[in-house]
This record gives structure tokens, sequence and C-alpha cells, in this order.
């Protein structure tokens, strides 16, 4: 073998012999060496890798990826954005060329970049509102703040029983100051639905202006009262009504103003009524703006007397006068770029006239400065005549054209052109309606807002409704800043433009401003203004709805009821005028009119179930007098606000219903009261026996179980004296209230007297009758189920009753013959009892079984 391997050795050095080198050693392993380095080198090596895989796959596919991936190394990424060509140094053309497309590559990447941020921080904002808003819903359901910890909200839960939290609970109670609020404005709506059910107007808007006035002594918050004058204007509410002459002039010169824009407002919104009502909306908003901005400048005179210095011209022409060189003279001279006409300021004051809704006194105050216009702008009083004389301030297209002209060639790019006279021109002809704001006019957002709402033309560049488009797009930010306090610009803004039902939204999601946003809806939807969701578009998290097609809607109810369930235990009445406003929408089409009614007649049983029970209560709901005349409370004598035309509808719809509410939410003498007003004597009856049945074994100081049968007493007088709902269960209650009788006359020893209450009721064979009490047990099956769940109550108090008089005769002095009998007879009883009670063992536990034995041979004794 070693000769073998020896001979194997020679041959494989000769098989190299001739590739050998003198100058290189030779190396001599032996095999396990061999294997020591070959094991060395291998843990040397990197992991597997799957690129030998991957270059494997790829080349089946054709692709040398060593070479693409070389080529990517040595890409010189320096000559990207550098022509494909070279450009000669004279080339201007192809360096421009060049730039420009560079320009564009920059452009575009930019706004990409751009649109991602602000993607992805609208994204995060809208999380943010999402969340919070679910957040408070979910608490606004418990009934508790933001901050209620887990274990609050567990107890609560416990509380309930696992019962449906909104119809259960009630919100937090209000602070102070939101209490002055909220009764500021709760009369207003008070006032409006006495006005609704004697069929007349109510100036609702103006009446709300009052109340804000009212309570808003901080000038921050006057903007809720601007809110409120700009509805005004856009309903042409007037701010009172005629007088009334004799009983019937009230009525028939008061216009129309319940719904009276929502024919129109809900219908088809291309529409000419349509066009009209936006016209309208833009209108009314300028106007009230006009009216704010002359307020602002008389305030603002009144301010600084002696530098106005008015004199005793109360003139409009005097006070603008005066106000612009207020607001633009400054240490002897004019500011830069007011030009004067006559020494006066014209193009500033003809302006200001017309920011004021002064437009008529513009053109006499130009009139008397002709020649001087005439010279400076030859047509421009011809084209502000027409324009003030025209009803909707638009001027033919010729008139507009020519402007067009004369501004584009002698103010557009002029550096010296009166700011004044630039805003006079842009409103006149509708120029340039993209370019919306003009330095030096348009300083404030009211200014910018009342240019906007001037320029808007519902014939060319979409109208208000591109406008809007605008504006939503600003957003809230825009106009309210998160540090400066003041809620309800974005709320005006949304209102100045139509968007009635975002404008509450806006308010209704700030905590300072949620009783505004109730109030500013129930306006809304007294003229006609409000559009409401159906019922499977209503979300549980806001009460705005925005579908992805159609028109937002605000869903009316949701909002009023979140709002009343914080005093609708304290204050129902109250919170019961404003679920008459959620049937303002009833005229809705579509069927949601109908889901209106249908909400506003669930919140009404919520009210009744959650309502304080006394005297406040009876005179929600009504009930009846001593004598058993019956009474109606507030709420069916406002039964035509909620649609109900007649009793029956009332009885069915609201009283029998929230009877079974109050019934599962364990209220039940509300519930027997509530049925009796129904006339649904038969299940006040059953109701009855059932709450005594449940309350028999309460003890005797239970308020609650005593005013079960304080209630039932008074109603079985009633009913046995009408003789009403004769049957089984009358009996029954009948029985009950006579056995609740006996415990306390055993309770209070008089043995006797509850022994004869007890065989009065006739339920218990006493007289050892075997048959008959067989027959008793029998018959006793079918009895109503109050009194058969009560069997061990009844047997257990007549042997208590038995003993305690066997005990007492024993110790008595009477005769022992007298003493015998009476102890005979009771044993008799006590043995029928007993053997009664075997009849009907099935249905007692043994322990009660064995009580009932025990006593039995007690007596026996």
């Amino acid at each position: 073998m070693a000769t073998d391997l020896s001979s194997l050795l020679s041959a494989s050095k000769a098989l190299t012999a001739h590739l050998s080198k003198p100058d290189l050693p030779s190396v001599n392993l032996s095999l396990d060496q061999i294997e020591a380095q070959s094991r060395r080198l291998v843990s040397r090596q990197a992991g597997p890798s799957d690129d030998s895989r991957a270059n494997y796959l790829l080349a089946q596919a054709r692709v040398d990826a060593p070479a693409l991936a070389n080529e990517i190394a040595h890409l010189n990424t320096a000559t990207t954005f550098t022509p494909l060509q070279a450009l000669q140094d004279t080339d201007t053309a192809g360096y421009l060329r060049h730039a420009h497309e560079q320009n564009l590559i920059s452009t575009i990447e930019e706004a990409r970049k751009e649109t991602q941020e602000e993607f992805y921080r609208v994204l995060e904002e809208r999380e943010q509102r999402d969340w919070e808003a679910k957040k408070r819903r979910v608490f606004e359901e418990l009934g508790g703040r933001t901050n209620t910890g887990n274990k609050a909200v567990t107890e609560l839960k416990k509380s309930y029983g696992g019962k449906n939290l909104l119809s259960a609970s009630t919100g937090p109670a209000p602070t102070l100051q939101m209490q002055n609020k909220m009764m500021a404005y709760d009369r207003v709506v008070s006032r409006l639905n006495n006005s609704r059910l004697q069929g007349t107007s109510f100036p609702v808007v103006h009446a709300l202006i009052e109340a804000s006035l009212a309570i808003n002594n901080d000038p921050r918050n006057l903007q809720m009262t601007q809110n409120f004058h700009v509805l005004a204007k856009i309903t042409s509410e007037p701010p009172a009504l005629p007088p009334m002459e004799h009983a019937g002039a009230h009525v028939l010169n008061a216009p129309l103003f319940e719904r009276k824009y929502a024919r129109v407002y809900l219908g088809d919104s291309e529409s000419r009524d349509a066009v009209d009502l936006r016209k309208q909306i833009a209108r009314g908003a300028r106007e009230a703006l006009e009216e704010q901005y002359w307020d602002v400048m008389e305030r603002t005179i009144q301010a600084r007397p002696m530098e106005a210095r008015l004199g005793g011209d109360p003139s409009v022409a005097n006070k603008v006068r005066a106000f612009v060189a207020l607001r633009h003279y400054r240490n002897g001279e004019w500011e830069d770029r007011v030009e004067l006409v006559a020494s006066q300021p014209l193009w500033a004051k003809l302006f200001y006239m017309v920011r004021t809704g002064h437009a008529r006194e513009a053109l006499s105050e130009a009139l008397k400065y002709q020649i001087q216009i005439d010279h400076r702008e030859a047509s421009f009083l011809s084209h502000f005549r027409n324009w003030v004389e025209s009803p909707e301030r638009r001027l033919p297209k010729p008139h507009r054209d020519q402007l067009h002209s004369i501004y584009n060639a002698h103010m557009l790019h002029s550096s010296t052109t009166d700011p004044f006279k630039l805003a006079l021109y842009k409103l006149m002809g509708k120029i340039d309606p993209g370019r919306r704001s003009v330095a030096q006019v348009t300083v404030t957002t009211e200014d910018w807002l009342w240019f906007q709402l001037s320029m808007v033309d519902e014939e060319e560049h979409g109208g208000l409704r591109a406008l809007t488009e605008v504006l939503l797009g600003y957003g809230e930010r825009h106009f309210e800043g998160p540090k400066d306090g003041k809620r309800g610009v974005w709320a005006g803004v949304l209102l100045m433009c139509g968007q009635f039902e975002r404008a509450v939204a806006s308010l209704w999601e700030h905590q300072e401003t949620e009783v505004e946003a109730v109030h500013l809806a129930i306006a809304l939807a007294y003229h006609g203004l409000l559009r409401v969701p159906s019922r499977a578009e209503t979300s549980d998290l806001t009460p705005l709805s925005l579908p992805p097609s159609g028109s937002p809607a605000l869903s009316l109810s949701t909002l009023i009821w979140r709002y009343i369930r914080q005093f609708v235990k304290m204050d129902a009445k109250e919170a019961l005028q404003y679920v008459y406003c959620v049937c303002l929408c009833a005229d809705q089409p579509g069927g949601v009119g109908k889901e209106q009614v249908e909400n506003a007649w669930e919140l009404v049983r919520r009210i009744i179930v959650l309502a304080n029970t006394g005297a406040a209560w009876e005179e929600l709901v009504g009930g009846f007098r001593p004598d058993g005349t019956r009474f109606s409370g507030v709420i069916e004598q406002g039964a035509p606000l909620l649609k109900l035309d007649n009793l029956h509808d009332y009885n069915e719809q609201i009283l029998s219903r929230a009877a079974k509410h109050s019934e599962d939410n364990d209220r039940a003498p509300e519930a027997i009261k509530l049925y009796n007003l129904a006339g649904d004597y038969t299940t006040v009856i059953a109701c009855l026996a059932q709450a005594l049945g449940n309350s028999i074994t309460q003890p005797s100081g239970d308020e609650k179980a005593r005013l079960i049968e304080r209630t039932a007493a008074d109603i079985l007088r009633h009913y046995e004296r009408t003789n009403r709902a004769v049957g089984k269960d009358r009996d029954a209650a009948i029985k009950l209230l006579r056995l609740r009788e006996a415990m306390e006359a055993k309770e209070s020893g008089r043995v006797e007297l509850a022994l004869e209450i007890i065989e009065s009721t006739d339920l218990l064979p006493m007289d050892n009758d075997k048959a008959k009490m067989q027959r008793r047990a029998e018959e006793f099956r079918d009895l109503p189920e109050s009194l058969q769940r009560n069997l061990q109550t009844f047997l257990t108090l007549t042997m208590d009753t038995l003993a305690a008089l066997h005990q007492k005769i024993k110790n008595s002095m009477s005769p022992q013959a007298t003493k015998q009998k009476s102890l005979d007879t009771l044993r008799t009883k006590a043995r029928s009892i007993f053997v009664f009670a075997g009849a009907l063992k099935y249905r007692m536990s043994a322990d009660v079984y064995s009580y009932l034995a025990r006593l039995d041979v007690e007596i026996a004794l």
C-alpha cells in the first residue's frame, strides 16, 4: 500500500514538473495540514450571497448585471444637466432655451416637493382633527370632559348597566359664563316658537344680534355680532315687524320669513332663481361689510376729533374727507401715490364713499369736480354714473371693454397711478378678477373680502361659486391665527360666500363659539338656508356631512341634541324649545324632511325620559287633577311645531313610546303616568302590576317603591270609579297593594289586621279543604306573572303572621277555653298554608319550604 502511495506521489509531481519554477520553494503538506488550511480559508470567506443566484437569473434574460454595475459605478453625474451638444459662446438662443428648460425642471421639482409637503401636512391636520372629533364625541356620550380617566368611564358604564349611553346620559354642566350666554340666547328661541305657534313671522336674526350685544363686552367677541349682521343682510330681514294696528294687521302686513328661501336653496343650483339667490348673498354680504366699515369710520373720527376737524357738517362727504385725512395725511403731506384733484384726494374720497355704501353720494361728489376729472380721465364720470345707477353694479360689455383699454394703457404698469383710482376702475370694469388685491386699498381682511364680493359676476368667471373655491383653498388658518384669540372670522367668510353649513360647523369646532353655532343654525333653518343630510349620510363624529358629489349638509338634530344635553335634566322646557326647531327642515325633499320630524320626536322622548320628576315633569307632559280631569302639558301645547296634528298621533308618537323608553330605563312611575295620559289603560294596569310585583319585597323605607305604590293607588281608585281596564291585571294590582298593607300592619305589630287583610285577598286557602286547596293550586298557574313571582313572599308573610299571632295568643291572659279555640283555628290555617305550599313546592326554593315546615310545627305545638 505504501509503495502504491509513493508511486502515486511521484506520478503527480511529474505532471507539474514542467510548470515548476526554481525561484519558488515547494510546499510539502500532509493531509491534515491541507484540511486545516482549507478550513481556515473557508472561514475567511464572506457568508453566502444571493448575488450569484441573481446574476444567474438575470443572465438567463440576457442581462449582464456585472457590466451594468460597473457602468453605474463609473457614472459621471456632473454633466447630467449640460446640453447634449456643446453650446457655442455666441449661441444666445441655445443658451436661453437651455436655461428655460432648466428653470422648468427646477420649478416642477420644487412644486412636487411643496405639493408633497402640503399633502402630508394636510393629512396630519385631518387625522388630528378627526381624532379630536372622535374623542370629543366619545366623552360627550359618556357625559364627561376629555380629561376623564378610564376609571370614571368604567364606573359610568357600570352605573347604566351597559345600556345605551346616548339616551341615558347628559353632558357636563356649563360654566357660569356659558350659562349667562345660553340664557340670553334661549329667550330668543322661545320667542321664535311662540311666533310660529301664532302663525306670525319673527325677526330671529336681529333678536340674536341684540342678545349677542347684551353679552359680548369683549371687543374681540363682536365678530359674532357681525356674523349675525351679515346673515341679516343676506336674508333681507328687517329689524322690526310692521306695527299692529288691529288684531289681524300683524299677520297681514308681516313679511314671510319662515322657510322663505328653502325652495330655491334646496332646489336646482343652476336655475335662474338660484343665480338670483347667489347675487343676493353676495350683495347682502357686501352691504354688511359696508355698514361695518362706516361704523369703523365714525368711531375713528370720534376718537380723534381735533385732527378730524369735522366742524358742523355731518354729511357723508365731510366725514369721508376727515377720515381720509386721518388715514393718509402724515407730517404735512399726503401718502405716496395719493393723487390730488383740485387740492383734494378725490379718488380716495370717492373710493371710501363707495366702500361704505354711499355710491350715490360719491357720484354727487364727483360731479362737483367734473371739469377737473374730465381733464384727467375724460370718460370716467360717464362710466361711473352708469355703474352707480346700475341695479347690479354691472356695466354693459362695450363699456367694460373701454375701461379695460384705459386700465391696460395708462394704469396697469404705471408706478405713480393713484391706487384708489386703480381700484375704482377695477370695480367698474370687473377688470382682472384673478388679481384679488390692490396695494394700499385692500389692507384688511374685511377690505379684501368686500373687494372680492364687489368683483363677483354671476354671468362670468364662475361668480360666487368660483370665489368660494378660492376661499376654501385658503382655509381657516389664513383668516384665523391660532394665537390671536379671535374666533368667528372664518365663519363670517363662509357666510359671505353662501357656505352656511360649513360656517356653523366651523363655529361648533371651538368650545367658546358652540352657543353661537347652534343659534346660527336655527336662524338659517328658519329662513330656509340650511341643508340637512339624510339619516344614512349623518355622521356620528361631526354634524357636517360632505358627500363626494353634492352640497354640504348639517345635521341640525345632532347639533341641537349635543347642545341641550347640558341642561336637559334641569331645564327640560327650554330644551324642548330647541327640539321644536328641528322640524323647521320638515319640508326638505327626498324623504329627508320626514326623517327630521322623526328625529324631533325621538329627541322629545329622550327629554321626557331624562327630565327630573316632580311638578315640572308633569308640567312638561301633562297629568290628571284630583277630580280625574286631564290637563295638557307643554309638549302637547307645542304639538303643531312637531307636526302632530291630532291627539292620536301625539299619544302614539310621543307619550306611548316615551313610556316604553321610561320602562326600559327603570322609571316605572313615569312610564305608568305616560301610558295613562296616552289612554292606554290596559297597558297602565299591566305596567302597574309588574312594577308592584318588582317593588313588593323592597324595604318599607324605599322611596321609589313608595312612589310606585302611591301612583298605583291613585290610578286604581280612578279606574274603579270609571270602570276601566277590568280584568286579571287590575285584580292583581289591587291584591299586591293589599299585600303591602298587610306587610306594614305586621311590621307595626298589628298582626290581627295583617291576617285580616291577607284573608281578604282570597289568594291562599285557609280552611283545610283539600279539594279546594288543589283547585287553588291549579288556578294559581293562571294568575298574572306578578302574583306568581311573589308566591314565596305571600306564603312566608302569612306564616309569619300566623306564628306571631300564635305567640301573642299563648302569652295572653284570655280564658283557657277561648285561648285554645283560637290556637286551634291558627293551627288549621297554618296546616292549610303548608299543604298548599306543598302542592306548589316546585315553584319554591328548598329553604323557603323548610322555613314554612318549621313554623307549621311551632304553631302545631
